[in-house]
This record gives C-alpha cells, structure tokens and sequence, in this order.
C-alpha cells in the first residue's frame, strides 16, 4: 500500500495544459525550478506524513464522544506539520497572508494531498473554498480577523448548506437567522453532512452557513450568506467563549472514515451577514465552485493511488502463463492486465490535465494582461468546471473499481487496501451537486445559455491540435480520432442548442461524458506533441497512451453522440416507477 507522490507527472502536466506561456506571464516568478522545488517538498510531506495516515484513518477513523470530536489518529498532528509548513496559503492573497501562488498550482499540490490521504485532504479543500468565499464578498471585519487565521491554517472553514429537507433544492431549507439588534444575528436550525464541522486538529472553526431572516422571501432569493465561528472572535482577534453551535453525531459512512462528516445543530448561535443579504447562494457558490474543482482533484487522486497499488500488485502476484516475457512471469505480462492499466492510466493523465487547465483558466481569468483575454479565460473555466468535476470523478471511481478487479478477489478483501480506495472514491461524484446535477449545469448555462459558442470555440482550438497530431507519424492515429471526437462533439451541441428543455436535460449526462472523453483525448494528444520525439523512455509513454486513449475512447465518441440526439425523451416521461418495478 505504498505510495509515491506524482510529481514528475504533475510538473509534465503543468507545462503542457492551459496556455503555459499566459500562465508564466502572469506569475513571472514561476519558473521551471520553482515548481520542481514546490512539488517536489509537497510530495515529500505527502509520502512521509500523510499517506502512512491514510489506513489507520480508514480502520479507526473520527470519533464523536460527549458532543464533541476528535480527528482520527495522527491526523491533528499532521495537520499542525501541513500549516507549519506553508501548504494552506499558497494560492491565497499576499495582503492575507497567503503566498500568491497559481490556482494551478495549489490543485497539484492538493491532488498529492488528497491520493496520499482523501480524508484528511478534505479539511483543508474546505478552508480554501472559504478563503475565496471571504475574499471576495467578506465585510472589513471578517477580512482582517478571520481571513488571515483562514489562510495561516490557524483556522480551519466548513461549508454548511445540506439540511434533511434540503439536499440540492437549497430553496427549501428552513434555517433562520434573526436580527439581533447589535448588528449580527442569532443562527438556529440543523445541517447535516458538514465535512470537519467540527474537530479538534485546529483551535477554531469557521462556518459558512447559509439561512433565512424572519422577512425573507421564499425560494432562492430569500437565502444569505453567514458567518458563524466555533469560538467567539473578539475584537482584537483573540477567541472567546463557546458559540451556541455543536455536533450532534458524526454519520457511518461507506468511506472516507478519517473525515468527520457531522450532524449540527446550531441554537442561537451569534453570526455575521457575509455580502448582501438575500445574496447568500451567489456567495456561497463562490466556495462550492472552488470545492467542485477541488472534488475533481480528489477523483483524480484516488484514481492515482488506486492504480499506484494495481500496478505494484500486478508485479508482485503470479498467476497462469503470461503471453509477455517482460514481466517475470507475473501478471502484469498479460495483455489485459497491460491494457487495464494502461488505460487506467491515460485516463489519470487525461482527467488531471482538464483540473489543471480548469484552475490556469481560474488564474488568467484574474491575472490575463487583457480584459478580454480575463473574459475568455473565464468563460472557459465556467465551461470546463462541471466536466472537471462530474467526468475526472466518475474516473475516479471507475479506475479504483479497475483497482479491486486487478487485485482480483485479493481485491475484495480489506486487508490489501484496494478496497478502500473504491469505497473513497464514491463519495466524490455526489458531492457539491452530483454529477448529474453538474451535467444540467453544463448543457443548461454553459452550452444552450449562449449557444454553444465557448464550448465551439474550444471545439475549434481542439480541431487545430488533431490537424498537428496528423502531421506526425506515431501520432496520426490519435489525430485522426480527435477529429472524429471534436466533430462528434460540434455535432451534439448543435442538436443540443436547438433541443427543447426536456431534451437537453434528459442528454446531460452523456453529452457530458462525451465532452470529457474528447476534451481529455485533446490534453493527452498537447503531451504526446509535446514528448514527440524524445529519447526518454518515460517520455515515449504520453504517446502510447495518447493511441490508447484514442482506440480505446475516442473511437466511441460518434456513437456517443448518437445516443444523445437520439435520447429517448419521451420514452423517459411515458415510463412510470410502477412498470419498472413490475
């Protein structure tokens, strides 16, 4: 169950996604070495700290005793080490504390992170999402007595929507804030499913909340945004007394035991307005979309430790005749084997460039020279951040479920740890909207709102790169079927633009595969270009996997495409739950 961090994959990633020549412009401080550097040390905390947490976090996880809890074991001092050593603040504002780094780079970090210990990765993925929360819409007060703690690590944030009633219909949750004739509010209600809401790894917790004044009116637009400390903070940026908020339990969970996903209940607590009132959910959505593309980090990640461990299993386990003699008689020698892991493989380096082209496009558009290359950039990062999260953690579980199956039924059994990553890996594709909820995100305001007209321009930049790949002898095949893929994705959008309501939702989940599969078959075709040529062994690899992905992927995507002009949307409404049953 070793694991190593990837960090010659990510530094590789890093140079070829995006547009790299922006992205150095805008941070002209970071060059090749001090992104080795920067990998390099994150890689080493990741290896030597957290992923020796990772099982016992699994095996004896957080513990809920007398109303409070208690982080699984090792993981409060690891904490302490990750915040001492600088990985809370990379990306966050000088002016707090932060270190100004790209939102790039603070993805690769946090996918060594996360692939070395999920659970413990979720704390901190959190208090990022709050950070750019109060950056961005926090009152004076908040900015310069919470934001820096937030940043530091001092303090850690949670992210509180979730209440029994109200899952993804945040219209219908009933949490109410009421004036409390001093200029805050008295918070009370329940949330549930409140990852870290509560611990004991940092001396105070932050709590995003979001809930309704007594005046507010019904639906979404009666929804603000609070601010709710564990502790009181005083003016002089000293804690105080306990707040009126507590954990009521922590859930038993499939997986991800290390991190506490907690019940609580606030009564009374004392909050702030964040922003503007009945602006709640246009605030919030400012950390839940740093959390999706963090979420399509973690798919990322656990894929990567699940095919870490396939890998080294099928090196070490003998079984039949292998058809390969390079493998001494283990099972990587047998083609299927091979091809599994190959495949899992491409689909790793595909889903980790669309993350990291998502967080440069994130960078530029703050950091671009021009107010239209900031508007393009994004645009495409609204667009590419739905296929981010849904798509690389649908392969997230989809490469930890290759896991177990190379493990064959040592794969089934706990001890070898294959498991584990199967079971941590399916809370991502639920969380911060499911990815079907992603998927109407991304046909409903990302495509149809404007036409189609970002994801074309895409489709267009795409289309140049398969012309490039024809032009080069080992890589036409994967050139040829790029094109085949980018012409089957203009061909869906057209349908999709001119598609009724009820059609487009009912092709959302497909349409979004179909744009993850060609737009990862894009970011694997730039790094085959890039290693085209190159004596390095590892380097000749981006190719073979770039023909693999090609064959094994983009072959489907003209049938893919099929399927979603031909949805069967009316067979969808004419179906009821009682013939199905029956």
């Amino acid at each position: 169950m070793s694991f190593r961090a990837p960090v010659r994959d990510l530094a590789f990633a890093l140079k070829t996604v995006g547009h790299p020549e922006l992205l150095r412009r805008a941070f002209p401080d970071l060059d090749d070495d001090t992104v080795q550097a920067v990998l390099e040390a994150a890689g080493a905390f990741a290896d030597n700290e957290l992923a020796p947490l990772n099982r016992k976090g699994d095996l004896e996880g957080a513990r809920y005793e007398n109303g409070a809890v208690t982080a699984a074991p090792g993981f409060a001092d690891a904490y302490r080490h990750f915040v001492e050593q600088g990985w809370n603040s990379l990306s966050a504002d000088p002016q707090y504390g932060g270190q100004g780094l790209s939102k790039a780079m603070e993805l690769a970090v946090f996918e060594m992170v996360h692939a070395a210990n999920m659970a413990f990765g979720l704390c901190p993925m959190l208090t990022q999402g709050a950070i750019e929360a109060l950056t961005l819409h926090g009152t004076p007060r908040q900015k310069e007595l919470v934001l820096p703690k937030l940043v530091s690590g001092e303090w850690t944030g949670a992210m509180c929507l979730t209440e029994p009633q109200a899952g993804s219909d945040l219209a219908a949750l009933t949490s109410i804030a009421r004036p409390d004739g001093k200029g805050g509010y008295l918070l009370s209600g329940q949330k549930i499913f409140i990852t870290w809401g509560d611990h004991d790894a940092a001396d105070n917790i932050c709590h995003l909340i979001i809930a309704r004044t007594p005046d507010a009116p019904p639906g979404v637009k009666g929804i603000s945004l609070f601010l709710a400390n564990k502790f009181q903070v005083k003016d002089d940026g000293s804690l105080g007394p306990r707040n009126s908020f507590r954990p009521a339990s922590i859930e038993h969970k499939l997986g991800i035991h290390g991190s506490p996903t907690c019940v609580m209940i606030y009564e009374d607590a004392e909050a702030e307005l964040v922003g503007e009132l009945g602006h709640g959910l246009a605030h919030m959505f400012v950390m839940m979309n740093a959390a999706r593309l963090q979420v399509g980090v973690q798919g990322v990640a656990i894929a990567e430790r699940a095919f870490q461990q396939a890998l080294a299993f099928s090196q070490e386990r003998k079984q039949g005749r292998p058809a390969f003699d390079d493998a001494d008689g283990m099972i990587y020698g047998h083609p299927d084997v091979r091809r599994t892991l190959m495949l899992m493989k491409a689909k790793i380096e595909a889903a980790r460039g669309v993350c990291l082209t998502t967080g440069v496009l994130a960078d530029l558009a703050h950091r671009a020279e021009s107010e239209d290359e900031r508007a393009a950039a994004k645009a495409r990062q609204e667009l590419l951040t739905p296929i981010a999260k849904a798509w690389s953690t649908d392969i997230g579980v989809e490469t930890a479920s290759l896991g177990v199956q190379l493990h064959g039924g040592m794969g089934f059994i706990e001890e070898t740890g294959a498991a584990q990553h199967y079971r941590d890996a399916r809370i991502a594709p639920i969380y911060e909207g499911t990815n079907g909820i992603q998927a109407m995100d991304l046909v409903g305001r990302k495509v149809r709102l404007n036409g189609g007209a970002t994801l074309k321009a895409l489709c267009s930049e795409m289309a140049l790169t398969a012309e490039t790949l024809t032009e080069v002898a080992e890589l036409t095949p994967v050139g040829r079927r790029l094109a085949a893929g980018v012409a089957a994705l203009e061909r869906a959008t057209d349908w999709l633009v001119s598609a009724d309501n009820t059609q487009a939702l009912a092709a959302a989940t497909p349409f979004l595969r179909l744009a993850g599969d060609v737009v990862g078959g894009w970011i694997l075709g730039r790094q085959a270009l890039a290693a085209a040529g190159a004596s390095d062994p590892w380097l000749a690899t981006k190719g073979a996997l770039a023909r693999l992905y090609a064959s094994q992927v983009l072959s489907l995507a003209s049938g893919l495409a099929d399927s979603i002009s031909e949805n069967g949307a009316d067979d969808l409404a004419a179906t009821r739950a009682a013939a199905l049953a029956s």
